[in-house]
């Protein structure tokens, strides 16, 4: 699909640690209600038949929506559910081997915590970065925060949009203002909250009103 950066405006990304009760697919449906303009597939640990399923009906829940899906980690996963495209991490396949399995038509996002890897990342063929982790992280347990200058230099260093992630907030968002971001990766700021609709929509307002 032809990626457009505005997708990255609140990008919802899944953690089953707080499904109360309920199933994954309903609360990213939730999420969606409330503004998630991408959301990722992010489940690690899950067996790999488990995973495809699990991105099968997230792509049919997104496709209603008109919402890029993404998968984490799993290149093959991401294909065979026909996903949008996959996010990597640093540790994951390298971006140059996941575009050309991908192929040109798939979204390819990299994380990356310094203007090098970052560089490197969009040579290789990726199509955004995510930067973070910003303000620390209940999903990253040994996650370091990331600067506020290295966020920086990480949107200068590159001609594609880039992401921040990790512990954002209503109350930090602002402090990202001016760092040149297309926009914020939310896990547990979405996805923990008791009324994960009115949350996203808070953000999204928010994060309009902060990155322009």
């Amino acid at each position: 699909m032809k990626f457009d950066k505005k997708a990255l405006r609140l990008y919802a990304v899944t953690d089953r640690s707080w499904l109360c009760g309920q199933s994954l697919a309903s609360r990213a449906e939730l999420a969606l209600k409330g503004g998630a303009t991408m959301l990722q597939l992010r489940e690690k640990g899950l067996p790999q038949a488990e995973l495809l399923a699990e991105a099968r009906e997230m792509k049919a829940l997104c496709g209603r929506y008109g919402v890029p899906l993404i998968v984490n980690d799993s290149v093959e996963a991401a294909l065979d559910s026909d996903a949008d495209g996959v996010h990597l991490g640093q540790g994951d396949l390298c971006a140059k081997k996941a575009r050309r399995l991908l192929g040109p038509g798939k979204i390819l996002g990299v994380s990356a915590r310094t203007a090098a890897q970052a560089m490197e990342a969009e040579q290789n063929g990726a199509d955004y970065l995510g930067a973070g982790a910003m303000f620390g992280t209940a999903t990253k347990a040994d996650a370091k925060a990331l600067s506020l200058g290295a966020l920086r230099e990480i949107c200068s260093a590159v001609s594609i949009p880039v992401v921040a992630i990790g512990g954002i907030t209503v109350e930090n968002l602002p402090l990202l203002r001016g760092s040149g971001i297309a926009g914020i990766a939310v896990v547990s700021g979405i996805f923990a909250q008791p009324n994960i609709e009115e949350s996203c929509r808070a953000l999204c307002a928010l994060a309009n009103e902060v990155l322009g």
